[in-house]
């Protein structure tokens, strides 16, 4: 999505408010593409959508059956996925709350935990989020983490010297037992992404998938 740079003043809160604020509501918003090939065959269950923005994964989710928790750090998203989501008819299926993972995370077990773009300009310790992300999941259940592998045009982050961890080092980092967590997919797909007003351009997706056993 087309954002902002932040500046020296701004707080993390104070700057994803503004970038949703700064927006129209979404109406329809879309799921996104590697939530849907993955969770497509999966019985239903308890998801949790960690940094949900408009809400189009949390929203196909619960049309599709699965009781979800979508989280994100700015109320002004929180607030409007809500109406939204009551507007469709899934205000019984989808429980919007803010959360700042920098200093807090949604309490309970989960079949699904999905983590799409979860990149900031600020302080964040992911690595700690997706162990916590890890750790909430129930027996069987999937950790699924979507990163950005390129820069598209409309980014934030515009830094040609930027570099985006791979899938493995994402899971390496997260030092998780495999006696008890098993990488189901680690790889680095290319599509063609919309961004604002229509434009397009192909961006690679860094896609892990961790399924706990035990």
């Amino acid at each position: 999505m087309s954002q902002r740079s932040p500046d020296e003043h701004t707080d993390a809160i104070t700057f994803w408010d503004g970038v949703h604020a700064g927006r129209p509501a979404a109406t329809a918003p879309q799921p996104n593409a590697r939530l849907t090939e993955t969770v497509a065959s999966l019985p239903p269950g308890d998801a949790l959508d960690l940094g949900c923005g408009d809400g189009g994964d949390a929203l196909w989710l619960a049309g599709r059956g699965w009781r979800v928790t979508a989280a994100d750090i700015s109320a002004v998203a929180v607030e409007r996925l809500a109406a939204l989501a009551r507007s469709c008819g899934l205000g019984d299926r989808v429980i919007a709350v803010r959360h700042d993972l920098h200093t807090s995370f949604p309490q309970g077990g989960f079949d699904l935990i999905c983590a799409h773009y979860l990149h900031t300009p600020f302080d964040l310790d992911r690595s700690a989020v997706l162990r916590s992300a890890a750790h909430a999941l129930r027996r069987g259940g999937r950790l699924l983490v979507v990163d950005h592998g390129s820069t598209a045009p409309w980014s934030w982050n515009q830094d040609p010297d930027v570099r985006y961890p791979s899938p493995q080092e994402v899971a390496a980092g997260l030092e998780l037992d495999p006696a008890t967590w098993t990488v189901e997919r680690a790889d680095a797909p290319r599509r063609i992404a919309t961004g604002p007003g229509g434009r397009t351009a192909e961006v690679i997706d860094h896609v892990l998938l961790i399924r706990r056993t035990a």
